[in-house]
């Protein structure tokens, strides 16, 4: 195990993939001379030079359409959308012909991409720059929507997906990269996609949560268990394919959910998981499953009223709280 930044993991990550697989190539917004805007591409441009690493336009639709030409034709590109509010400009590309090359070509060609990108709000960038919108693109099948909360899932998670043959978003949260964890040393860690983890147990209530939320739930977990309130946090990790099946045991023995996402709760994630809950487990449900999110508004640039709208520990508590009694 060593001790790193998700910065640093993700740029050992994706070295250590590059030297497994010459087919390996790095684009994006000065991911090559500069390293990545958080750092993240450190060091990839001196290791593996410029026909593996390449700076691009400032044009989300070139990078994202390019990385498609290179997956369909034998490359396995791992192209950087800068955030992904910019990863609009590239929807076309990204969910009409990244998604759908596999089952429109019928199965002739695949995808085997990786988009990785930014999310979420913290840095008062305004309400452009802030948003957490993941889940509108889990919304497509033939896309997989990955999401992790900590340094070693960043690295597991992130070589499963480019050694996937399907095309996949890979979202970390912006204000993370700072954030250390340790990770396993060994080059061929991999976790499956597609599978939700429980990262701590509890009899009263089932905390659902993803990225950044995981930690906040966390958190909150602790302070209920100062007054004999316990929760199982699970991460779901992956937002398609969603994994279901730990939150359903842990609900079939806590009759009560909280979900927790840093998105806005209408035709959100929680939704999508209460909905199944009540699908399947409805003899189970003691009290309305609650959803914590940001509140409904576009963040604001105020840093005072960007903290208030985005969800914090006294939130999940104060829902864990409203649930169980």
């Amino acid at each position: 195990m060593t001790t790193l930044t998700i910065a640093k993991t993700i740029a050992t990550a994706l070295a250590e993939e590059m030297e497994r697989d010459r087919n390996i190539v790095v684009l994006g917004e000065e991911v090559a001379a500069f390293g990545g805007t958080y750092g993240a591409t450190q060091g990839l441009l001196d290791r593996f030079g410029p026909d593996r690493v390449k700076d691009t336009p400032i044009s989300e639709g070139i990078i994202a359409g390019a990385a498609v030409g290179a997956a369909m034709n034998g490359l396995r590109p791992v192209a950087e959308i800068m955030g992904i509010n910019f990863a609009f400009l590239a929807m076309d590309m990204i969910v009409n012909h990244a998604a759908k090359v596999h089952s429109m070509f019928g199965g002739q060609f695949r995808c085997p991409m990786v988009l990785r990108t930014t999310s979420g709000g913290g840095r008062q960038l305004g309400s452009t720059h802030s948003q957490t919108v993941e889940h509108l693109y889990a919304h497509f099948p033939g896309l997989k929507v990955v999401s992790p909360s900590n340094a070693r899932d960043m690295k597991g998670l992130l070589k499963a997906a480019i050694r996937t043959d399907d095309p996949v978003m890979f979202v970390e949260q912006a204000t993370m990269y700072s954030e250390k964890g340790d990770v396993p040393d060994d080059v061929d860690f991999l976790l499956p996609i597609g599978k939700s983890e429980v990262k701590r147990e509890g009899r009263h209530c089932t905390v659902v949560a993803y990225s950044k939320m995981v930690g906040v739930s966390l958190k909150a977990a602790a302070e209920l268990a100062k007054d004999g309130i316990e929760c199982t946090v699970i991460d779901l990790r992956t937002l398609r394919p969603l994994d279901m099946d730990p939150i359903v045991d842990s609900f079939k023995q806590t009759n009560h959910c909280v979900t927790v996402e840093e998105s806005w709760a209408m035709y959100g994630v929680g939704a999508e998981v209460a909905a199944r809950l009540y699908e399947t487990c409805l003899d189970y449900v003691d009290a309305p499953i609650k959803r914590v999110a940001t509140k409904d508004v576009p963040l604001a640039y105020s840093g005072p009223l960007e903290r208030y709208a985005l969800p914090s520990v006294d939130d999940v508590v104060k829902a864990v709280r409203e649930t169980v009694n």
